[in-house]
């Protein structure tokens, strides 16, 4: 901004994205910078306003969902993008954010659920990589069992005692039964109705998920935060952005349906306190897939290790395409395995072109990445 650019930051929620213009502002306005922010909830005329805003360049910071990248959303000189959670975006939408920017932008993109490093230098040859692979400090590692259905009432009875003992606040996460937000909300309804007049009947027990008017996901979220709820029934919506300390037990319902990125980071909305948190995974094997995803979340809390056995599992995509999952086609390599080739083949390209000294910036900047592109491609064909 001090040099004349604009930054954006996207999420993927208008929770998260709401949260972190709150906490933008109180760092930025007093230093006299302006954070708009864009999410699809607002009314036209403050999206023409905000859009306007940031088109002109009186906005210095755009913080927002997918309504950053839509038509109409311009910038007056975008110098810098940021991605939060960035697997929850597609290859096309996380490039359409840096298409606005002026020239080539700064980019920076986050994760809690990494791709595996062997992988990402593979996919980014010219990204710098940093990895922040310790807990804070005083945070205890989450402990994870998987039930069967048949264990649901002892699990809702021994979240029911932790709650009364122990004041503790659960996230019970209803089944990803289908991809309709319609469906999800049905769900929800009823596992609400089915624990409020059963299992948890006289506690305290909220519900969220996104069918809801914004004003009553926002006041459900703010009485969990505030412990006036004992337990929160929600869909996927919590799943990135939600930060309450004191909530220490999260129950997945038919954990078997979800894919490890999502188990990894909905178990993270726990465990974000002193205190020591329970993740109850509760789902049938119904494949050896499925069986493999809940072994692993049960064996492991590290991001790493979980992210490579998501790679095992779908397969990494297209290299060169927008497909993030699949076979990659490679006849004797593979990336896990192989990581160590994968990386002294970029170490050498590297080293090829940053010894030449004729080269300006522009040109060794584009070398360097074509010199990589072409050793990559000989690793993909001939590692032996």
């Amino acid at each position: 901004v001090r040099s004349g650019y604009q930054a954006a930051l996207m999420a993927p929620t208008e929770i998260l994205a709401e949260q972190h213009a709150a906490n933008l502002r109180a760092l930025f306005e007093p230093l006299g910078l302006d954070v708009e922010l864009l999410v699809g909830k607002q009314t036209p005329t403050q999206k023409k306003k905000s859009a306007e805003r940031t088109a002109s360049g009186e906005a210095n910071l755009a913080v927002g969902t997918h309504a950053l990248i839509q038509e109409g959303v311009d910038f007056a000189k975008l110098g810098l993008v940021v991605v939060d959670e960035q697997h929850r975006f597609g290859v096309l939408q996380r490039g359409a954010l840096r298409m606005k920017g002026y020239g080539n932008p700064d980019v920076l993109v986050m994760t809690a659920t990494p791709i595996p490093r062997t992988l990402t230098l593979t996919l980014y040859g010219d990204l710098d990589l940093s990895v922040i692979d310790e807990m804070p400090p005083s945070r205890k590692p989450i402990k994870t069992h998987w039930k069967t259905p048949s264990d649901r009432e002892d699990v809702y009875r021994t979240v029911r005692r932790l709650i009364e003992t122990d004041a503790a606040q659960a996230y019970i996460v209803c089944p990803q039964v289908s991809e309709s937000e319609k469906m999800l909300a049905q769900a929800a309804d009823e596992l609400h109705k089915q624990l409020s007049e059963g299992a948890f009947q006289g506690l305290r027990v909220g519900l969220l998920h996104g069918q809801m008017k914004s004003k009553d996901k926002a006041a459900a979220m703010e009485s969990f935060r505030r412990h006036e709820l004992d337990a929160l029934v929600a869909t996927t919506v919590i799943e990135v952005g939600v930060d309450v300390p004191n909530a220490n037990i999260m129950v997945i319902e038919d954990a078997n349906r979800f894919g490890l990125a999502q188990l990894h980071q909905l178990r993270g909305r726990v465990g974000r306190g002193e205190r020591q948190s329970f993740c109850l995974l509760i789902g049938s094997a119904t494949t050896q897939d499925a069986e493999s995803r809940l072994r692993v979340m049960v064996e492991t809390t590290d991001g790493f290790r979980i992210a490579e056995e998501d790679l095992n599992i779908r397969g990494p995509g297209e290299l060169y395409g927008t497909k993030q999952s699949g076979d990659l086609g490679l006849k004797i390599a593979d990336l896990l395995r192989d990581g160590k080739v994968l990386e002294d083949a970029r170490q050498a390209a590297l080293s090829i072109v940053e010894g030449d000294p004729r080269l300006t910036k522009p040109e060794h900047r584009l070398l360097r990445q074509s010199t990589i592109d072409r050793n990559m491609d000989v690793v993909r064909t001939d590692v032996s």
